[in-house]
């Protein structure tokens, strides 16, 4: 098997002799394995949340393998979950697969497909954390944006025009080229295009990481609109009038 032996396997049953069947086999293939008897007493060990694959029962005293599964994914914990059981059903099976469960094995588990799991798991561990780490980097860039560069931007990646924009926001075309510009070397983007992609990406920011670009400053970019308005007499919802310009105007790949 091409598994990379510096991975972790987290094995979670209650049942003991369960645990040790499961820990031979990992080991077996010289992989570093953890055991843990209940879903409490993984959230409580650091180590566990290092794992790079999690092989749990589905059914357990205490905190069941859904509601881990569900506490894990509020934590962006990013260790990918094998689920095993000896009484599972359809629809327990969907649940946790719509989750992001890698597979859903009845016990007792044929030892090849549960090695062919753990692979599957591993490399979407190595997608997980390289998915993290690109946020990250995203994020620590979009922080250094200015509070104005984040409204220009909001309009931006919604598809308006740089004139378009100015408006909004009460400036010239030509400040929010300045901006533009400033964006783009901040965010170390080399298109446009891509920055647009970016942004789609990581459209649902995690909590606590300073929201999106697309929540950001929503309340200043409308109340400029508002002001705006009140002086030349218009009237209606700023992100509808937003949202029309995008419809019937070109799209966000276009430049000045």
């Amino acid at each position: 098997m091409a598994i990379e032996n510096s991975s972790l396997v987290a094995i979670l049953d209650d049942d003991e002799s369960i645990r040790y069947a499961l820990l031979d086999l990992v080991e077996s293939e010289r992989l570093p394995a953890l055991c843990f008897s209940s879903a409490e007493e993984f959230l409580d060990s650091p180590a566990g949340r290092e794992a790079s694959c999690l092989i749990a029962d589905i059914r357990m005293p205490g905190i069941s393998g859904l509601e881990l599964q569900a506490t894990l994914k509020s934590e962006r914990c990013p260790v990918p979950i094998i689920f095993i059981t000896g009484l599972g059903d359809i629809p327990m099976a969907v649940r946790a697969m719509r989750e992001g469960a890698i597979d859903f094995l009845t016990k007792p588990v044929d030892d090849a497909a549960l090695l062919r799991s753990v692979e599957r798991a591993f490399h979407r561990y190595r997608e997980n954390r390289r998915e993290a780490t690109e946020y990250e980097r995203f994020a620590a860039r979009y922080k250094t944006l200015t509070p104005r560069e984040r409204e220009v931007l909001s309009l931006l990646v919604r598809g308006l025009l740089n004139k378009q924009a100015g408006f909004e926001l009460g400036i010239t075309e030509y400040t929010v080229q300045i901006h533009r510009a400033h964006i783009m070397q901040k965010m170390e983007a080399d298109s446009f295009a891509t920055l647009i992609k970016l942004v789609a990406k990581f459209a649902s920011a995690p909590s606590g990481s300073g929201g999106t670009v697309e929540a950001a400053s929503s309340d200043a970019i409308d109340n400029c609109c508002r002001r705006k308005r009140a002086g030349t007499g218009e009237t209606g919802n700023a992100r509808h009038r937003i949202r029309g310009v995008v419809g019937s105007g070109p799209g966000p790949y276009r430049s000045l």
